[in-house]
């Protein structure tokens, strides 16, 4: 959901039930539980809103993180109940100024590798060979969708049954890899069924590069990889297995070029970097919330002068709340019910929606 400036105590405990219902309601019971509490604890949230800047270190995200990363109590499956609650509330505030410290050092840098497996099929309709750049890279696992395996499921309740030609799960990737990212596949009545078959082949990726503040090595940093963990929800033991068998996929990858910055200021110059014979494609996932409104509109605007400056142009794919992408109208799918769409983000290739996709990565319905 689009990230609040406000700061002030109301403000923040709507924020977190925001949170609870939108984003954590049916993902993870653990963290729609806590962040609803949260948001009904006037004292906490005073706490909170007058000890952290506005903004991005407000987000409720961070807090659990950061709680979960200095081992708070049920760390691993999340505080359930008004006692359990009560000890996860007595603690943190106990220790708020070790849990501020790590919010205040740390940022919500999820790499969720998984989101690869909606991201590939785009790719794969692209002519290569590719250059990818991700913005918000983060840890850059998403920089390797060619090191996974994928398994896509027809799923009949998303209007993709089973066919003659994919009656089960279609699978295809990196043989050896130590990690398949599972994918469920719908698509509406207007959308033709080869348009919304699995891709076939893998891309052909030429270079790799990433913007982010404050990138991450997981590869090399313990720490890094450790504070990756401490952003997987709980109650989600095969997200945390997934991103360490991630981690070991791209293990002897090599390096992409990672720019630490602002990425509408770095954009330019590490697009300039690709090789004049690969397409470039500039991707990014659930980046823009965490960008001022204003910024937004600038960001997308660079983008499309990036790709436009190119002989031979690019493309530019993005996995965005639509809330955040006001400049293009919302995508609809009447197989999908108008709560479930409001959960999911849209999947577009050069600013025109084409599918509606789960957070990470566990489902992709197309609508074009």
């Amino acid at each position: 959901m689009v990230v609040d400036f406000v700061n002030n105590a109301p403000a923040l405990a709507a924020r977190y039930r925001d949170f609870s219902w939108w984003e954590a309601r049916g993902r993870c019971a653990a963290h729609e539980e806590l962040t609803a509490r949260i948001g009904q604890d006037p004292e906490l949230c005073e706490l909170l809103a007058a000890s952290l800047p506005v903004g991005n270190k407000q987000q409720p995200n961070l807090l659990l993180a950061a709680v979960r990363h200095l081992d708070g109590p049920h760390a691993e499956q999340g505080p359930h109940g008004e006692l359990a609650y009560g000890r996860w509330r007595e603690w943190t505030i106990r220790h708020w100024d070790e849990v501020r410290a790590v919010v205040m050092s740390r940022s919500t840098q999820t790499n969720e590798p998984a989101r690869c497996a909606t991201l590939l099929p785009v790719l794969a309709r692209l002519r290569g060979p590719l250059a990818l750049l991700e913005v918000g890279t983060s840890a850059g696992l998403c920089l390797h969708p060619d090191r996974y395996r994928y398994a896509y499921e027809p799923d009949a309740a998303l209007g993709t049954p089973g066919t003659a030609a994919h009656p089960e799960a279609s699978t295809l990737g990196a043989p050896d890899s130590p990690v398949t990212f599972r994918c469920r596949v719908g698509r509406e009545d207007r959308v033709a069924e080869e348009d919304a078959a699995p891709p076939a082949r893998l891309p052909e990726i030429v270079w790799r590069g990433g913007i982010d503040l404050a990138p991450l090595d997981p590869v090399d940093d313990p720490e890094a990889l450790r504070w990756l963990r401490s952003l997987v929800w709980p109650g989600t033991p095969e997200r945390a297995q997934r991103l360490t068998a991630a981690v070991d996929a791209v293990r002897t990858a090599p390096r992409p070029e990672i720019v630490r910055g602002d990425l509408v200021e770095e954009l330019p110059a590490l697009a300039a970097r690709v090789p004049e014979d690969a397409t470039l494609v500039v991707f990014h996932t659930a980046v823009l919330p965490y960008l001022p409104p204003t910024h937004r509109e600038r960001f997308a605007d660079r983008v499309r002068t990036v790709l436009a400056a190119r002989p031979g142009g690019g493309h530019w794919i993005s996995q965005e709340h639509h809330s955040v992408t006001p400049w293009r109208p919302a995508p609809t799918a009447g197989r999908l019910t108008p709560a479930d769409q409001e959960r999911l983000l849209t999947l577009a290739l050069d600013d025109r929606p084409v599918a509606l996709t789960g957070a990470h990565g566990q489902s992709v319905h197309w609508v074009a």
